[in-house]
């Protein structure tokens, strides 16, 4: 799981056109996120040649938190690129 996540904060999600940070409203109130892909080819490993079809995912962090604020606090810690308030 950990290299997983290590793999999408640091390599998957910066290859995303115009990437600005994940948005901070996907909690769903009891500390859990729900992160939305577009489409498999963002990371590395997946040979582009071999696609036949684009397909995206949905990353759900299921986590012990009991409140978003706590969850999202947990997961700035391991990394998560969220968006900057403006």
């Amino acid at each position: 799981m950990y290299e997983f996540v290590d793999r999408l904060f640091n390599v998957a999600l910066p290859r995303v056109r115009d990437f600005r940070g994940v948005p901070t409203n996907a909690f769903d109130g009891r500390g859990n996120y729900t992160l939305g892909l577009r489409d498999q080819i963002i990371f590395p490993e997946v040979d582009y040649s071999k696609v036949e079809k684009l397909r995206g995912m949905n990353v759900t962090f299921v986590t012990s938190a009991h409140g978003d604020e706590e969850a999202k606090l947990l997961l700035t810690y391991l990394g998560m690129p969220f968006r900057s308030a403006r």
